[in-house]
Formats: C-alpha cells, structure tokens, sequence
C-alpha cells in the first residue's frame, strides 16, 4: 500500500491570511468612520446646549412666573434685564436675568434689597444676549454662545393677552 502525501501549496497558507487581513482592515475602517461620526454629533450637541439652553431656561422661567403683568423688560443696576416680580404673603420679591462679564446671571431678592449686577448667580456662560419687546405680549430673546453661534425665540406672555 502507497501511502499518499499531501502537498501544502503556498496558496493554503496566503488565502487565510489575505482573508484576515482584509477582515481587520475593514473593522478598522468602519471603527474610525464610526468614531468620526461620534465625535461630530457630540460636537453639535455640545454646541446647540450653549445657545438653546439659554433661551430654554428664560422661557420656562417666563412661562412659571407669567401671571397678572409680572413678567417685563426692565433694568437692574445698569443693565437690561428681564424682570419676574412674586409676591407671598405681603412681600413682594424680584428674579432678574441679565447678562454681565459674558454670562447669564440671575438673581433673586427681596423688593428693596440692595444689590449689584455681580451678585447674581452665573447660568451659563455666554458672549451675547439680547431683548426686546416686540409688542405688548410678544418678547424675543436673542442669544450667542462662545463660539459664535447664534439662536433667538419669541416668547408670548399669555397674562397679557
């Protein structure tokens, strides 16, 4: 009996290893793509959190305290402010938002405290902030982040309508 003797071509050991490393090459390639798109959504999230979350925090602001004309434009300690007046009991206290030294402060006291723009509590930082009234009951807020991106609202009081 003649045993018969198997030859190993060089194409059997190639093939497996060409066929690996097509394999890696590809996970590679799709782990940086998908690494790129990760970091440009982050990027944009982080970036649309600046401006909108501002302009969200003055409008749920507004919307709580907008009863019987207590929200208006107005001015504290030198600078534009949006102004938020409550009562309890028979004290009457004020929140002012305003911006100073490149961010959105507030700040809430007693009605006849004495108090300055840089005693109000830091939100966010920012490089602009806007408003206007635009009618009786229409407010728009206009704010730029650091970077320089821009968003503004209209807000409608509904306790002036």
């Amino acid at each position: 009996m003649r045993f018969r003797m198997k030859r190993n071509h060089m194409i059997d050991f190639l093939f497996p290893v060409a066929l690996f490393f097509v394999f890696a090459l590809s996970a590679l390639t799709l782990i940086l793509l998908a690494a790129r798109i990760y970091q440009s959504t982050t990027e944009n999230s982080s970036l649309n959190y600046s401006s909108r979350t501002c302009l969200s925090y003055i409008s749920e602001k507004i919307h709580q305290s907008d009863e019987n004309g207590s929200v208006y434009l107005g001015s504290f300690d030198g600078r534009d402010a949006l102004v938020m007046e409550q009562t309890s009991g028979e004290e009457a206290y004020y929140t002012y938002i305003y911006a100073c030294e490149q961010e959105l402060r507030e700040l809430f006291v007693k009605a006849g405290v004495e108090a300055g723009s840089d005693n109000g509590k830091p939100i966010l930082e920012i490089q602009d902030f806007t408003m206007e009234q635009l009618s009786d009951n229409l407010l728009r807020f206009s704010c730029t982040d650091r970077k320089g991106r821009s968003s503004s609202t209209v807000i409608g009081l509904r306790s002036r309508q």
